[in-house]
């Protein structure tokens, strides 16, 4: 479907409401100006620096660092930890994002080996880490797993694996893309959740809702040698302000909208239970996001999506995936704001016309 069709719509299912470029800048100026902001140069500024060391405070780490991309981020410090250690093996899911969305840059730049671990649809657990028999030199583990709906280990199961993790000298890195989403779930503060781990890569856009960039926290020998190595690969951007403020202003009322989202997502939960054509996963709510499926195929959803959004201004979903089934297929909700401020009467109206157009096929 084209954006046009896509921009005509009033209600959507997903993420944030979508401020255009002119109002997000403006709200970007008046916090700049209330503040007293000034640009940083090359990453030098009072701004950019408090911001790094604040996350890295937050997360109990002694320094941060700003990284333009996490495709930056995640593979340097992994092939820094693999030169440190000799050994050039990391073990990470099999939907990790450095698998699935890299285009296998790690590969094709000869930075490390990766070694699947676990079940392509479940958490990987620490049985899966000692099943493997060769040297490694770190393990990922994403915090939630996106690609299988944002599930996550129990407390108990990620402590075993940062347990073992710390006495077989194998370096324990976060993908915490979506980490903000799992304070609810865990009963623990930030700093709990990480302590164990490493290093951590959080996104500055997934959550926050920032311009883009995120931010690598570890230890400050690891923090030294990481900007080295992101100067090397050429992301020594000059101003990083505008991504930096785009984050700092909304942080603190994001973080605090967490608790919301998560009991949001456990309500759509209660209301989906009345629509058993709609499979979520995982099966219950463990963060605000989940993922759908549907028993039509992907043209075929793909075909009630646009006939709604043309006829009655509703958005389901952005993008639509197949199943290994040809008949099933499913898509994406990140319980944000657009979800937050639905009634539930819009929201069982919207599901009635999904339900009633499925139903005609």
């Amino acid at each position: 479907m084209s954006n046009t069709v896509k921009d005509q719509c009033h209600t959507f299912f997903y993420g944030h409401h979508e401020l255009t470029a002119a109002e997000e800048f403006y709200a970007m100026a008046e916090w700049c100006q209330q503040n007293n902001i000034k640009h940083d140069i090359y990453g030098e500024g009072e701004l950019i620096q408090q911001f790094e060391q604040r996350v890295a405070d937050l997360l109990g780490f002694e320094k941060g660092l700003f990284i333009a991309t996490g495709t930056l981020n995640q593979p340097t410090v992994l092939q820094l930890v693999c030169r440190q250690k000799n050994f050039d093996c990391v073990a990470m899911h099999h939907t990790a994002h450095i698998l699935k969305h890299e285009c296998q840059g790690y590969q094709l730049q000869n930075r490390f080996k990766v070694l699947p671990i676990g079940d392509p649809f479940s958490v990987w657990t620490i049985e899966d880490l000692k099943d493997i028999k060769d040297d490694i030199a770190a393990a990922l583990y994403e915090l939630p797993m996106r690609e299988i709906g944002g599930q996550l280990p129990t407390w108990e199961a990620l402590t075993a694996i940062k347990t073992y993790c710390h006495q077989h000298n194998i370096h324990l890195h976060m993908d915490g893309a979506r980490l903000w989403e799992t304070k609810d779930y865990y009963a623990k503060e930030y700093a709990e959740i990480a302590h164990g781990f490493n290093s951590v890569y959080i996104s500055l856009y997934k959550g926050i809702g920032g311009l883009g960039g995120s931010i690598l926290v570890g230890s400050e020998a690891l923090i030294e040698r990481a900007s080295v190595w992101v100067k090397r690969q050429g992301g020594n951007l000059a101003r990083r302000s505008p991504y930096i403020v785009s984050a700092a202003m909304k942080f603190d009322q994001q973080l605090q909208k967490m608790s919301a989202y998560y009991l949001r997502t456990k309500e759509i939960y209660q209301v989906l239970a009345n629509y058993p054509f709609i499979i979520p996963n995982p099966e219950y709510p463990q963060t605000s996001m989940l993922h759908l499926y549907l028993p039509i195929s992907c043209n075929q959803a793909t075909q009630v999506r646009d006939k709604i959004a043309k006829e009655h201004g509703i958005y389901f979903f952005n993008r639509i995936q197949s199943s290994p089934f040809a008949n099933q297929c499913f898509f994406e909700w990140d319980v944000g704001d657009c979800l937050l401020d639905m009634p539930d009467k819009q929201l069982i109206k919207s599901l009635d016309l999904l339900a009633k157009e499925i139903k005609s096929l």
